[in-house]
This record gives C-alpha cells, sequence and structure tokens, in this order.
C-alpha cells in the first residue's frame, strides 16, 4: 500500500488524539515527562567559540551557572581539555519523610593545537559565565640573511 500525503496527514492526527484515558485523567504517566520543581537543568555540552588572532588564540566556553571551581584544565601532548565536574546533594528533612537528591553534571571538550601556541603562557579566566582560555602563539623566529662575500 502506497502512502500518500493526505493518507500520512490522517494518520498523524490519528496519532496524536487523546485517548479517553487523557481525556478523563490528564496524559498518561508513560507519555508525560517526569518534571518536579525540584528538577534540576542539565548542563550538556556548552558551546564554544574559537578565534585566532595575530597574538593567540581565544577559546570562550558558555558555561552561565558554574563556579570556576568545578572546571579543569590539562595541557597533554598539545591537547588541550576543558573538563567541568559539578555534584550537588541535597536533603530536607520533615516530621514524616527525607528527601535527598543528587545531581551530577559533567563534559568534557579536547582540542589539538597548533605547534606554534606558546605552552607556558596558557591563561584562563571565568567571568560571567563565560570560560575563557588564551593561547599565546610564540613568535616565530625570523629567517637569518647570511651575507656572503665575494672572492
Amino acid at each position: 500500500m502506497q502512502l500518500t500525503n493526505t493518507t500520512m496527514n490522517t494518520l498523524a492526527r490519528v496519532n496524536n488524539m487523546p485517548t479517553l484515558l487523557d481525556t478523563f485523567f490528564g496524559p498518561s504517566l508513560m507519555t508525560r515527562p517526569y518534571v518536579t520543581r525540584y528538577a534540576q537543568p542539565t548542563l550538556t555540552t556548552p558551546a564554544v567559540n574559537v578565534k585566532d588572532t595575530e597574538a593567540a588564540y581565544q577559546i570562550d566556553v558558555a558555561a552561565p551557572g558554574a563556579k570556576k571551581e568545578d572546571f579543569g584544565l590539562s595541557l597533554n601532548q598539545n591537547v588541550l581539555t576543558i573538563s567541568f565536574k559539578h555534584e550537588k546533594n541535597t536533603e530536607e528533612t520533615n516530621d514524616n519523610y527525607v528527601r535527598k537528591e543528587f545531581a551530577f553534571q559533567s563534559f568534557e571538550r579536547s582540542f589539538r593545537l597548533p605547534k606554534t601556541v606558546n605552552a607556558e603562557g596558557i591563561k584562563a579566566t571565568y567571568t560571567d559565565g563565560i570560560l575563557s582560555v588564551e593561547l599565546p602563539k610564540m613568535e616565530e623566529p625570523k629567517p637569518e640573511v647570511k651575507q656572503i662575500a665575494i672572492a
């Protein structure tokens, strides 16, 4: 059987129609996302901007709400790795119950650096939700011009 656009549109409408249970009880537990007022947003791999200037490369990582203590930077064989780990444990005690929640967020990004990066001069700052990593370029050696005397 070949499905035409009209048939596919009809099927889409039927599949999106509320069920009888949804009409009486609201969305079913199987289709309703589990969201509570305590749910924390998860941190996915953040956006990264890389800028090449005359003096340095600049890497900016957007991570609002993070703390600078949660970041780690490492350089291994010209590969810069930016990592983030944050754990949060909360406990609420009431007369009849104890509620504990654990949240863990992490990401890791790696960048292969060009050989022109001065590894000793790398600097990082975290301001207003942006982790900025400055990778200064080494000064390129200027070719030496040698004068040769004519005999």
